[in-house]
């Protein structure tokens, strides 16, 4: 067999492997397992940006590769040396909100999703393992913005920053639902700042609280871009 069809062999096993694996945890220990995977994966691509930024010599030695430099204001300077030195640490803990049915049928009209899951009580309270209704997912995700105080015009994070921009996510996922009458709040931890053209690029892992369930309703890392 080709060293390449070895090489494809062993990755497909190990990745049926690891998908069989997955399904005999319970849900509980496969959040930990999801979690252990993840900081893996961050601290292997911390590693290969290291390893991006060196070449190896002839005689073994490495150098550090050069660069150009980004050009960033006194202000975006002085906001990435503060966020350098919380790197890891928790800098946002949200106000409760309560979950209300008005709030889940409002955003079944504006998507379109009515599943009885989310809107029929009666149905919900009989056929659901639930036995209430539950918010979409989307929903939770949507309300992030508000569940970390980012749209407050009076209290902006970034007070000296020309435009706030989100820029996206990653790694979202849901890992209990959120049931109707559930007041959740938000969790944020800064894992990453870079600098960019004219700014710097932010990111937070944002987890939301369930009032009385372990399991966070919704956890996803935010990406945002703040500009000088």
């Amino acid at each position: 067999m080709k060293k390449l069809d070895i090489t494809k062999y062993k990755a497909d096993f190990m990745q049926k492997f690891a998908f069989d694996f997955k399904q005999w945890m319970s849900p509980a220990i496969r959040d930990y397992y999801s979690l252990f995977l993840k900081n893996a994966h961050y601290k292997r691509a911390h590693l290969l940006s290291w390893v991006k930024e060196y070449s190896v010599l002839e005689n073994g030695r490495s150098v550090k590769v050069a660069q150009k430099p980004i050009q960033v204001s006194s202000e975006a300077r002085e906001l990435y040396l503060c966020l350098q030195s919380r790197i890891g640490d928790e800098v946002h803990v949200g106000e409760w909100l309560t979950i209300s049915q008005n709030c889940v049928d409002q955003f079944a009209n504006v998507t379109r999703d009515h599943q009885w899951l989310h809107n029929d009580v009666e149905r919900a309270e009989k056929e659901s393992p639930f036995k209430t209704t539950i918010a979409h997912g989307f929903l939770t995700l949507s309300l992030l913005p508000y569940l970390t105080d980012s749209v407050d015009a009076s209290r902006p994070a970034y007070a000296n920053a020309k435009m706030t921009v989100n820029y996206g996510l990653n790694q979202v996922r849901f890992p209990y639902p959120v049931k109707t009458g559930s007041v959740i709040r938000a969790h944020s931890r800064l894992i990453k700042v870079s600098p960019i053209k004219r700014g710097l690029e932010i990111e937070k892992e944002i987890s939301v609280e369930i009032q009385g369930t372990r399991r966070p309703g919704c956890v996803a890392v935010s990406v945002v871009r703040v500009y000088f």
